[in-house]
């Protein structure tokens, strides 16, 4: 017999159905969509590889058919071919191959060896920066591509490799082959005492082993018994990998605390972060660095020492970055790198600046998050942070001022180029942190600089530019040129009174590009610290406990860190 509903009952019984019957039937449409468009990319790159008129390469228009696609979603989303996938594991996972230990830049048709690792191959075999590679193996590299000539230098450790280069100074090309090394190019560039009370680590980037390595740093900092304070420096630190950010804040953050809320859009891709291990320093003093380079992981780091009031942040305000990437396998050994989840530091606010519009019509558009939808946020002692924006440091030092001769100098690699031409006639120099280009130097560099052609424009002249065409445009030009061509004089630059009056910001530029051509990265910071003004409020925060715990209290003018302007 069958059982008679009632009208109501039967009704309850569909509005219970419509959720599912709705859901099934937004499933099926998408998966019709989906499956619809890629049968008409699928025909489009059919008909184009058997009719096109010229011949083409299948992988190379696929590889740039994706990569048009992922570039409407975000630059952080990428495609990876199988040829690749090295490649992309040194950049973003591992920091081990097996190579020389030097890195350089392409300028035109010529490789450069810009920088030369300490205690590596190449600096062993008396490489340096400046010289310009010729051959590898026996192989020309003229009109090789940048991978392909690292393709041919690194290799398996202990084989050799062979290069031929040529050296400011030096009449014929040289040779030299170089057994390979395992080259590991550490996260912690640098760590060491800065005083007597305040030691200092460098971390470049969130790699393999990035824990490790901060940890092995902090453990021998900490057998100086003076030690009260650290500077924890994250400038130029693009991120890495977010696990390794949260091992590291559980070395000063106790057990327990909240770190990082990753939340996506499948549960796979969501998760909570809490620091599992009591810390090995627990009170130390923290001063950390940022800048606008400072990025992904660094501002995990940094916006969770501000949150739980664990440390001061000083410097600029950060890249802001608050996008999760995961990889993922692709058929034929590809892979992609995919957003999937943003994070949010402990006190729930994620530092991502830019909204990005993922609609082919507008080209992948990016806008800045505007102030209106900034949200305020409390750190563990009741300060105010804001999401959208960033890490904003809690003592601001405005970056220096770069002028427009230095910028071309810079620029035009002449200060390299110059620095390349002191190592050839100088066989040591002082100590870093001990070194000064002279007066007698400063004389050198100029008339080596008259040699070159080079040339800029100052603000002013630009300036000077553009109310010139608008005049002209406007047609009040014919009136007044006589004004306007005696004002374009007066405002001219003069090289030779500019290398006058910026000789001090020159001569600071030279020493930092000669230092390590003698003393290698180790030397590099060692001579920074004398001019770093981040550095030295670092120190002044880190030597007035009062001040340090006033910021950290959020007493005064303290209690809101700031909601920058666009």
């Amino acid at each position: 017999m069958t059982p008679i509903i009632s009208p109501v009952r039967r009704r309850l019984m569909l509005l219970m159905l419509l959720p599912f019957s709705i859901l099934c039937w937004s499933f099926a449409d998408d998966f019709f969509m989906i499956t619809k468009e890629i049968d008409i990319f699928s025909s489009v790159y059919k008909e184009v590889n058997q009719y096109y008129v010229d011949d083409v390469n299948p992988g190379q228009l696929m590889k740039t058919g994706v990569d048009a696609m992922l570039k409407t979603l975000d630059p952080y989303t990428n495609y990876y071919p199988e040829a690749e996938i090295e490649d992309y594991r040194m950049k973003h996972v591992s920091t081990e191959y097996g190579g020389i230990g030097a890195s350089s830049f392409r300028m035109g048709d010529s490789i450069i060896i810009y920088n030369v690792y300490e205690g590596f191959p190449a600096q062993l075999a008396d490489i340096r920066a400046g010289d310009v590679l010729l051959a590898v193996n026996g192989r020309s590299i003229k009109g090789l591509a940048p991978e392909e000539i690292d393709d041919l230098i690194k290799g398996q450790a202990g084989t050799t490799v062979k290069l031929e280069f040529s050296r400011l100074g030096v009449a014929q090309p040289m040779e030299k082959t170089v057994t390979r090394g395992e080259i590991k190019v550490k996260n912690v560039s640098y760590y060491g005492m800065l005083n007597d009370s305040v030691g200092y680590i460098k971390l470049d980037k969130f790699l393999q082993n990035c824990f490790n390595e901060v940890h092995d740093a902090l453990v021998e900092l900490q057998k100086n018994p003076g030690l009260k304070s650290l500077v924890f420096d994250l400038r130029g630190n693009g991120g890495g990998l977010l696990e390794e950010s949260v091992q590291m804040l559980n070395l000063f953050i106790k057990k327990g605390e909240l770190l990082v809320t990753q939340t996506g859009k499948t549960e796979g891709s969501n998760n909570v972060y809490h620091a599992k291990v009591d810390p090995i320093a627990p009170d130390i003093r923290v001063a950390v660095l940022v800048d606008k380079n400072s990025a992904s992981a660094s501002e995990i780091t940094a916006g969770n020492f501000q949150d739980l009031d664990r440390g001061v942040v000083i410097g600029q305000r950060s890249y802001g970055k608050g996008l999760v990437q995961q990889t993922r396998p692709l058929s034929f050994n590809a892979q992609m790198k995919l957003t999937v989840a943003k994070y949010f530091t402990a006190s729930g606010r994620c530092v991502q600046t830019r909204i990005y519009h993922h609609g082919v019509e507008d080209g992948g558009a990016v806008t800045e998050v505007p102030d209106s939808l900034m949200k305020p946020f409390k750190t563990k002692n009741g300060r105010t942070v804001f999401d959208g924006s960033a890490v904003y440091p809690d003592r601001y030092v405005a970056p220096g001022d770069t002028s427009n001769i230095a910028r071309s100098l810079s620029r035009n690699l002449i200060i390299f180029d110059y620095a390349t031409h002191f190592r050839q006639k100088h066989d040591s120099i002082a100590a870093a942190d001990e070194f000064v280009f002279s007066d007698n130097d400063y004389q050198d560099f100029v008339s080596y600089i008259n040699t070159r052609k080079f040339d800029y424009s100052t603000q002013t002249e630009s300036a000077f530019a553009t109310l010139k065409k608008t005049v002209q445009r406007e047609k009040y030009y014919a009136g007044i040129s006589n004004e306007l061509e005696a004002l374009g004089k007066g405002l001219n630059h003069d090289k030779a009174e500019d290398l006058k009056l910026f000789k001090a910001e020159l001569k600071s530029l030279i020493e930092q590009e000669i230092v390590p051509r003698y003393h290698f990265q180790t030397g590099k910071f060692k001579y920074m610290f004398r001019h770093d003004q981040v550095m030295k409020e670092a120190l002044l925060v880190l030597g007035n406990p009062t001040l340090y715990n006033a910021i950290l209290k959020g007493e005064g003018e303290y209690n809101v860190i700031g909601k920058p302007k666009k």
